[in-house]
C-alpha cells in the first residue's frame, strides 16, 4: 500500500502521517486492509515529520505537473489532498488560488485517471463552500453558495472529485472542514488564523490581537477530530457514500467570547486576559460570510463525531504540543 499526502508539511499533514504510521495499514481500493509500506509527503517544506522508513519525502511544488507525476504513480493506492492556498490568500492573489486549489486537483485526478488504479481520494474541502443569504442552520441539502474564491475553488474540486468518482476513475470523498483549532505555530493567512491565536498565543505566554467582536460565532473542530475524520472517510466503503462525494463534518458553534471563557476556566483569567480586541475589517467581511451552525446529519450517522468541548479542545492542545504545560 503506498500513500500520498499533498500539504504533508502543514500541521495537519503532519498529523495525519503520524497517525497512519501508527495505523500501520489502510484499505485498498478493493476494501482489503492492507500495510502501509510508502508515505510519499510532499510539500513546500516538511521539516518536522517523523523519521520513518516508511515515509518518503519530497520538498516540491505540489502544483507542478512534474512533481504530480512523481507522487502519484502506478503503485499509489490512497491520496490525501491537503494542500491549498487559504482564504486570505487565495483572496489577495486569484491567479495563485486557481493554480493551486482548483489546477492542481484538476492535475491530481487527471493523473490518477490516466493510471486507471481508481484510487481512494480524499480531499480537505470548507465550510467556505457557502456564504450569501443562508439558513441559520445549514443542513446536509443546503446548496453551496460561496463568496470568496478560496470557497469557490474548493466548491469547484468537490464538483469535479464527484464526477471523476461517477466515472470510475476514481473513488473520492470530499470532507468540508470547520475552522480548525487550536492550530500550532505560527499565524497563516487564513482568515480564521485569529481563532487559533487567540487560544495558542496565551498559552504560550504573548499577547495577542482578536480582529473580531467578542459575540463572533465560529465553527470549529480541533486536529484530532479532522485527522480522525480523515483517515475514517478513507476507511468508509464507496458504496456508504453513494452519489453523494462531499460532506458536511459536525463541528462545535461557539462565539469567541465563549472561547475565551472555556480558555480562562482552563487556564485562569491571566492567561485569558492576554487577549485585547483590535478589530479589521477586512477580516471581520470574510469571516461573517461563512456559516456558524450546521445540523450534520450525514456525518453523524456515519459515524462522524465533533469534539465535547471548547476545554476538550484546549486541554488537547497543551496535551499534543505544549508538551502538557502552559506559561500562567
Amino acid at each position: 500500500m503506498q500513500v500520498t499526502i499533498t500539504g504533508a508539511g502543514g500541521f495537519i499533514g503532519k498529523r495525519l502521517v503520524r497517525q497512519l504510521l501508527a495505523k500501520g495499514t489502510l484499505a485498498d481500493p478493493q476494501g482489503a486492509q492492507r500495510p502501509i509500506e510508502k508515505i510519499l509527503a510532499c510539500d513546500l517544506t516538511l521539516a518536522g515529520l517523523p523519521e520513518d522508513p516508511r515515509v518518503s519525502k519530497l520538498e516540491a511544488d505540489t502544483s507542478n505537473p512534474d512533481v504530480i507525476n512523481r507522487i502519484i504513480t502506478d503503485q499509489t493506492s490512497a491520496i490525501f489532498h491537503l494542500a491549498a492556498i487559504v482564504s486570505v490568500g487565495a483572496e489577495e492573489d486569484f491567479d495563485l488560488g486557481m493554480k493551486v486549489n482548483r489546477e492542481t486537483t484538476r492535475a491530481l485526478l487527471e493523473r490518477s485517471r490516466h493510471l486507471g488504479k481508481k484510487p481512494r481520494f480524499v480531499f480537505a474541502s470548507s465550510v467556505a463552500v457557502y456564504g450569501g443569504e443562508m439558513p441559520p442552520i445549514l443542513e446536509d441539502h443546503t446548496a453551496p453558495t460561496p463568496q470568496t474564491s478560496y470557497g469557490t475553488q474548493k466548491a469547484i474540486c468537490e464538483l469535479l472529485i464527484s464526477d471523476y468518482s461517477r466515472k470510475g476513475f476514481i473513488d473520492g470523498r470530499s470532507l468540508r472542514l470547520p475552522t480548525i483549532v487550536v492550530r500550532p505555530g505560527k499565524p497563516n493567512k487564513a482568515a480564521s488564523t485569529f481563532a487559533s491565536s487567540i487560544i495558542r498565543d496565551p498559552l504560550e505566554g504573548r499577547e495577542v490581537s482578536c480582529p473580531v467582536p467578542a459575540d463572533t460565532s465560529m465553527f470549529l473542530l480541533s486536529p484530532r477530530k479532522v485527522v480522525e475524520a480523515f483517515i475514517k472517510a478513507h476507511e468508509m466503503p464507496s458504496e456508504k457514500w453513494g452519489m453523494i462525494r462531499a460532506l458536511q463534518l459536525p463541528g462545535l458553534t461557539l462565539s469567541v467570547r465563549q472561547m475565551l471563557q472555556a480558555l480562562q476556566e482552563v487556564a485562569g483569567q491571566t492567561v485569558a486576559n492576554r487577549v485585547r480586541f483590535v478589530p479589521d475589517p477586512r477580516i471581520e467581511k470574510i469571516v461573517y460570510g461563512w456559516p456558524t451552525a450546521f445540523r450534520a446529519t450525514r456525518a453523524q450517522a456515519l459515524g462522524f463525531t465533533a469534539d465535547a468541548s471548547m476545554h476538550d479542545i484546549i486541554k488537547a492542545f497543551i496535551e499534543d504540543d505544549l508538551n502538557g504545560k502552559f506559561v500562567s
